[in-house]
């Protein structure tokens, strides 16, 4: 992995690289259960942090647990930054149901902090505003848990600008995590709010689950020019859209990941980002 300084972004008192790894396919299918293999899932994760990925991104509903658990037990938790979320349940269809109660958040962290085998987390996230719960009581919940010494940073996911800058006024936010990739630029509002306020961006669903529609044409061109695969392409052009996002596929194949990684040492120029962009 590259080590320019430009690759890497401070999360707090940790610098770690730009291209991270999403922990939410260890699981089972439809994110539900154990995986059939759970030494083959812990393989990956050890793998990803033998190729220098040093930021792992997780969930208390991925599972739910279940890839936390995997995460402690392939004995990376000491070698990443290691995010995960409180926010989420999940019912027996496999429906991700929000729930910020404070009460509830305080309690879900204590778990992650079990499962996890860690004495604070190194990265805490609320999963997605409770239509149901006052959105600054959430926030408080977790300013009110970093005060204790249980998380070291606070971020939140799925939010808009407005969201954010109501969060700033309770706790620092060290990053946020909305979907975002080539095809879908919804939150790019967002993204600028974070530019702004040195606040790292973490776009889940970097590369929209190979649909690349209307830009597949350029994005197969481009690849093609850096003997490359289009999902590594669409990782490239997420490093240099700007320095403060942080991508972080996710995938259950060792394979598979050496080439997400390889992502990172992909210089695209200007003109290619541009035309990317457009």
């Amino acid at each position: 992995m590259s080590t320019n300084e430009s690759d890497t972004f401070e999360i707090g008192e940790y610098t770690v690289h730009r291209l991270g790894f999403g922990a939410m396919r260890l699981c089972g299918e439809d994110i539900i259960g154990a995986p059939d293999d759970e030494e083959a899932a812990r393989e990956v994760a050890r793998e990803a942090v033998d190729l220098g990925v040093d930021f792992i991104d997780t969930a208390d509903s991925y599972g739910p647990g279940t890839s936390e658990r995997l995460l402690r037990e392939a004995g990376v938790v000491d070698d990443a930054l290691v995010a995960t979320k409180g926010g989420l349940l999940r019912n027996h269809d496999g429906d991700w149901l929000p729930l910020g109660d404070p009460d509830y958040l305080r309690n879900a962290a204590l778990a992650s902090i079990d499962r996890l085998g860690v004495d604070s987390i190194d990265l805490y996230q609320l999963h997605r505003p409770d239509p149901d719960t006052e959105f600054e009581e959430s926030v408080t919940a977790l300013a009110e848990l970093k005060d204790d010494g249980l998380i070291d940073n606070v971020g939140l996911s799925n939010v808009s600008v407005e969201q954010l800058e109501t969060a700033r006024d309770h706790v620092e936010i060290a990053t946020v995590q909305n979907e975002y990739n080539l095809t879908n630029r919804e939150h790019e509002d967002v993204l600028a709010a974070c530019e702004d306020a040195g606040i790292g961006f973490i776009p889940y669903f970097p590369i929209g689950a190979g649909d690349l529609g209307e830009k597949a044409e350029v994005v197969d061109e481009i690849a093609d020019a850096h003997d490359a695969s289009r999902y590594q392409i669409a990782l490239a052009w997420l490093l240099g859209r700007s320095d403060v996002t942080l991508p972080i596929p996710g995938t259950s194949s060792v394979e598979h990941l050496r080439e997400n990684v390889a992502a990172s040492g992909i210089d695209l120029s200007e003109s290619e980002l541009a035309r990317l962009s457009e």
